[in-house]
């Protein structure tokens, strides 16, 4: 992978991880258009991973300090109610991260089609976000929770967007738009991590894997995810509480479209 090959998918990584537009998806794409192998993505996924977990510490940290400082008073409170709630809605994705996520690409496949379809989706789902008016909530309950989780579950397929499907999800269910995009951001936060670990452990069981690139690129792509992802936290944040998810749906259709058409040329 050149330097520069690198920083671009580094840059559609930091962006797609926060946008709902499919990280996962814009990866496969990317790679896909730009012709890198396979040993490589596996590498590189790893590591802007990793960068988008640091952007989302260094956005949040104010929240997350917050909920640590609650945390650790030793007292059921505000903070470990959240807190409880975030562990709860990481239930479904963990499940289906650990035991059927092979399952589900071997199921659906993880190529460009899969991606195409998936991203129709993520455009179908933003779209029911914007238009509907549900009655709005002081608090986002255990269930609205639960819901939110099995959203982010069901986001294990590339195209269908992560963030997308999780603060599609909370708004639907009449939560504060400022409020579920915090949350969808913090929820991702072990959950992303758990992925880049087992792509650790798929890399090292590799037969004879290395690097498989430079690390200059490697380091040029963590920068770039890491720089792009910090300002995308921030502005995803005010879109969602300005409620412009619909520019997104329509960003998510061409692309689908575009995908399909490319998969099939």
């Amino acid at each position: 992978m050149e330097i520069w090959e690198a920083i671009v998918l580094g840059i559609v990584q930091g962006l797609a991880e926060f946008l709902p537009i499919s990280s996962s998806g814009h990866l496969v794409i990317g790679s896909a258009v730009l012709g890198v192998q396979t040993t490589e993505t596996l590498t590189f996924t790893v590591a802007v991973h990793a960068a988008t977990v640091l952007s989302t510490i260094v956005v949040l940290w104010k929240e997350i300090a917050g909920l640590f400082k609650g945390l650790f008073s030793f007292t059921w409170n505000d903070e470990t109610v959240y807190l409880s709630k975030i562990a709860l809605s990481m239930i479904p994705v963990m499940i289906v991260g650990l035991f059927f996520k092979d399952v589900v690409e071997e199921i659906f496949g993880s190529g460009l089609l899969i991606v195409g379809v998936s991203l129709l989706l993520t455009a179908l789902l933003l779209s029911f976000a914007y238009f509907a008016k549900p009655r709005q909530k002081e608090k986002i309950t255990w269930f609205d929770a639960f819901l939110i989780g099995v959203a982010q579950a069901f986001a294990v397929l590339p195209g269908l967007s992560r963030s997308g499907s999780t603060i599609a999800t909370g708004l639907l269910l009449g939560n504060k738009k400022e409020s579920v995009a915090k949350f969808s951001f913090l929820m991702v936060l072990v959950p992303i991590l758990g992925e880049a670990f087992l792509d650790i452990k798929d890399y090292i069981t590799q037969e004879g894997a290395g690097l498989g690139m430079s690390g200059i690129a490697l380091f040029s792509g963590f920068l770039a995810a890491f720089i792009t992802g910090c300002f995308a936290c921030k502005w995803m944040i005010n879109v969602v509480k300005k409620g412009k998810l619909i520019y997104f749906a329509i960003y998510c259709l061409l692309v689908a479209v575009f995908t399909i058409i490319y998969y099939f040329v």
